[in-house]
C-alpha cells in the first residue's frame, strides 16, 4: 500500500468513527451543540431530546417547531413545580432564546420530545431532526443517543442506574 492511499484510507476510517460535529448545528445566529437523546426500551412511544441552543445576535428567536422521521410529532416542553410537583406541557408559543443568551433543555427542564416513535432509540444510534427558528429558520441537527439512564450527552448515566435498567417516561 502507498504512503499516499494508507494517509486517505486512516483519514477516511477515522472519520466514519468519529463524526466532526455530531450534535451540532448552525443557522443565522443561532447554533445549537450538545444534541442528545435517552435510547427507549421497546413500546415506548415518547423520547426526550436535549441540546444547548446559544443565540449570537442581536434579536431574540424562537424555536417553534421541528420534525424528525423517528416520529410522528415533534414537541417542545417545559417543566414547571406546581406545589410540589413537577409538571410538563407544551410550550405553544415555542421557546425564547434571548439575544447573547445560552439555553440548555435539559433533563429536568425544558426539553424537546419526539412524540410516537416509530421505532426504539437506540443507544449509539443517530436521531435527525429539524428544528425550526422564528428568524433564523431551519437548522438540521444530529441527536446522540445515549443510554436508557444517561443525565447528560457523553454517555454519563445517574450515580446507581446501569444502562441495560428499563426506565419509563423521560
Amino acid at each position: 500500500m502507498s504512503k499516499l492511499t494508507f494517509v486517505v484510507a486512516a483519514t477516511l476510517a477515522v472519520s466514519l468513527v468519529v463524526p466532526a460535529h455530531a450534535g451540532e448545528g448552525t443557522t443565522g445566529s443561532v447554533k445549537i451543540s450538545a444534541a442528545w437523546t435517552r435510547a427507549t426500551p421497546n413500546g415506548a412511544t415518547v423520547g426526550a431530546g436535549y441540546m444547548t441552543i446559544t443565540n449570537s445576535g442581536s434579536t431574540p428567536d424562537r424555536l417553534v417547531s421541528g420534525a424528525s422521521e423517528v416520529s410522528s410529532r415533534f414537541e417542545i416542553h417545559e417543566m414547571s413545580m406546581d406545589n410540589g410537583v413537577m409538571r410538563m406541557r407544551p410550550m405553544a408559543q415555542g421557546l425564547e432564546i434571548k439575544p447573547g443568551d445560552t439555553v440548555a433543555l435539559e433533563p429536568g427542564g425544558n426539553h424537546i420530545m419526539f412524540v410516537g416513535l416509530k421505532q426504539p432509540l437506540m443507544q449509539g444510534d443517530h436521531v435527525k431532526a429539524t428544528l425550526t427558528f422564528e428568524k433564523a429558520g431551519n437548522v438540521k441537527v444530529d441527536f446522540t443517543v445515549e443510554g436508557i439512564g444517561a443525565r447528560t450527552g457523553g454517555g454519563h448515566a445517574m450515580p446507581g442506574m446501569s444502562g441495560d435498567m428499563k426506565m419509563h417516561g423521560h
